[in-house]
């Protein structure tokens, strides 16, 4: 990517003798390396040997360890100038259900040695819950329903923990993240199996960011915007759930999905895709735009999907 239509801009060389660590490098996080690619040291923590010469392919250093096993996260401390966090929370049952022990782990490893200049976390806007479709800002206070939204909450506390320690930490709260090129990014999966949406009067709204404009958020939040922030990447679609999947129908040149009222789609539809269904909010993204200064590649739910019909 050309300095100039970086989100970074033309970087000075201070900033490409950094060290960047992706902790969970997988779609995005190889999207934020591409572009980064010589212009700074990438490290990507990894449990995976089998990841490793994907890793190196894409020019970046792999370094193996687990985030569940915190012995091994010791080579961290001191190895990074900033640190993108994109690993998901385990799923955890019993008495810590809550719990995400694996950000608390990585950042009392990188809290060992000298400090990171910023941390930036991908978490979830799954962390608000319901809020009845209305326009959400980031000034909303959290309210999870699920564990996995619980989980969530509890590494944003974590990174704020570390924060308070020097390193500028900014929470993106990420909606669906959708591509072509990217694993179960569109709809047509759905489409093909005929999977119900809620009828327009019980439907939702829904967010969505495509992968690149993540991946340049991501970069941008590594060097941009104030310490301990939050900010919702999302991008400028305004669009309830069903007719979301009605539009990748129409453009997949597909029949429409059925729609259910919500009484039967609780007894049709899986729980974690009803646990989708009963949460309508629309993300406020004007934070996003005014202090990373992202400009959206793809500024609506349109373009991804029309790349594939």
């Amino acid at each position: 990517m050309p300095s100039n239509q970086s989100p970074l801009g033309a970087l000075p060389a201070r900033f490409r003798r950094e060290r960047l660590l992706i902790v969970g490098c997988g779609d995005v996080g190889l999207r934020a390396a591409q572009a980064l690619r010589g212009r700074v040291q990438l490290i990507a923590l990894t449990s995976s040997t089998g990841k490793l010469q994907r890793l190196r392919d894409a020019g970046v250093t792999p370094l193996v360890g687990n985030l569940d096993a915190p012995a091994t996260l010791r080579r961290l401390a001191g190895i990074a100038t900033r640190v993108l966090h994109l690993a998901p929370p385990a799923r955890e049952e019993g008495a810590q259900w809550w719990r995400d022990a694996r950000t608390t782990a990585l950042v009392r490893a990188l809290a060992r040695r000298s400090l990171p200049a910023a941390l930036v976390y991908g978490s979830t806007s799954g962390v608000y819950g319901d809020c009845g479709g209305a326009l959400v800002s980031e000034t909303r206070p959290v309210r999870p329903a699920t564990p996995r939204a619980h989980r969530r909450v509890d590494a944003e506390r974590a990174v704020r923990w570390f924060g308070r320690l020097g390193p500028a930490a900014r929470v993106l709260r990420i909606p669906g993240i959708y591509a072509p090129d990217r694993e179960g990014g569109t709809p047509r999966e759905r489409l093909k199996k005929g999977t119900p949406v809620l009828r327009r009067e019980d439907d939702v709204y829904t967010n969505h960011i495509h992968a690149d404009d993540l991946a340049r958020a991501c970069m941008a939040a590594l060097w941009r915007g104030g310490p301990q922030r939050v900010f919702h990447v999302s991008d400028d679609s305004d669009i309830k759930m069903g007719d979301y999947v009605d539009l990748a129908a129409d453009l997949y040149g597909m029949a429409r999905p059925p729609r259910l009222a919500r009484d039967d789609a609780q007894q049709q539809l899986p729980l974690q895709l009803l646990s989708f269904m009963g949460e309508s909010r629309r993300l406020d993204n004007s934070r996003m735009k005014r202090e990373l200064r992202v400009r959206l590649a793809h500024p609506t739910v349109h373009t991804g999907l029309r790349e594939q019909a």
